[in-house]
């Protein structure tokens, strides 16, 4: 074989070598793309999955605290009319139903059932000057919508 027919089959083969080293190099070039694009949305899916959770946690305790706010308020303006001069004041008896017209929008319906029942007790306390049965009636009135009130803000 002549130096030209060496030179040739050598140039191929150079060519061939690195047309072959190219591929496979770029093959892997791929696969490395495709395993950092995987684990790049492994890594976004988890950011957004803590975000969320964060999110869910914070709006969780705003509704608590929310919930907490609004209890306290009917609590105050049912004792405050509980505990007033014997005299109706008409005052408290609207801000108690205010206070309860509030929470029943806030829910859950068991605490607006109990705060309905606890302003009942106390009307009918104030109605009948404080007698024994009314007066045992409102303590448990007030001590179930305070236990309700309580699982409900335990529960947001």
């Amino acid at each position: 074989m002549s130096d030209w027919g060496i030179a040739l089959i050598a140039a191929g083969s150079a060519i061939l070598g690195s047309i072959t080293t190219g591929f496979f190099a770029w093959k892997a070039g791929h696969r490395q793309a495709a395993a950092a694009e995987t684990a790049g949305q492994a890594q976004a899916d988890a950011l957004i999955s803590t975000v969320q959770a964060t999110l869910d946690e914070q709006r969780r305790v705003r509704a608590a605290e929310q919930r907490r706010q609004t209890y306290a308020a009917m609590l105050a303006a049912a004792t405050e009319w509980e505990t007033g001069s014997q005299n109706q004041d008409p005052e408290l008896v609207t801000a108690t139903q205010q206070a309860h017209a509030l929470l029943r929008l806030e829910g859950p319906p068991e605490v607006a059932v109990a705060a309905e029942r606890y302003m009942g007790a106390v009307s009918r306390v104030r109605s009948e000057l404080g007698g024994g049965e009314a007066f045992a009636n409102l303590l448990s009135a007030r001590n179930a919508f305070i236990h309700a009130a309580q699982d409900a803000i335990r529960d947001a």
